[in-house]
């Protein structure tokens, strides 16, 4: 429980750590990545959906000291709830990797990819019942292309700190 937490609470500051932009770009991926490598698939999962209530309840835990209900049915609450996809993906998927930090971090690749799907789906669907319109293809370049780099940096930064972290970590 105290891993969750504590992995809970490092998504929660790096959520805060953020370059404004329509879609902000923060570290929230990377606290994302470090807690599935470090907690594996299952506790990851649980320390993503106690961030991600932490949210729904109203505490400021998202970008821009935000939160609420509000936020996580917004344009960009997709890709926050995109995060439940990527470790759901995850989980199966460490099983066959076991020993092979690379095989790990690739593992993250499909999850990051359905989190990226899901939260462009769902910024395409809100944008539309707001009255403007935006294609799927202009709203991947807007909130997808421009993370691309950044989330491969985040994602082998992940891995690093994972590869340091675990001899310390005892679950």
């Amino acid at each position: 429980m105290t891993a969750c937490a504590l992995m809970a609470v490092a998504m929660c500051v790096c959520s805060w750590i953020s370059v404004p932009t329509p879609v902000p770009f923060t570290m929230q991926t990377f606290a994302v990545f470090t807690a599935l490598l470090l907690l594996g698939g299952r506790l990851g999962l649980i320390s993503v959906a106690v961030y991600v209530l932490l949210g729904a309840v109203g505490l400021p835990v998202f970008s821009g000291f935000t939160g609420g209900i509000g936020r996580l049915i917004g344009p960009t609450g997709g890709y926050i709830l995109g995060f439940f996809i990527m470790a759901l993906v995850y989980w199966p998927l460490e099983r066959r990797c076991e020993g092979s930090r690379l095989k790990k971090a690739l593992s993250l690749v499909p999850g990051l990819a359905l989190c990226y799907a899901f939260g462009t789906i769902w910024y395409v669907q809100v944008y539309a019942r707001s009255g403007g319109a935006i294609s799927f293809g202009g709203a991947l370049m807007a909130c997808v292309v421009p993370f691309i780099i950044p989330d491969a940096i985040k994602l082998a930064l992940a891995v690093w700190v994972e590869g340091t972290l675990k001899k310390y970590v005892s679950y």
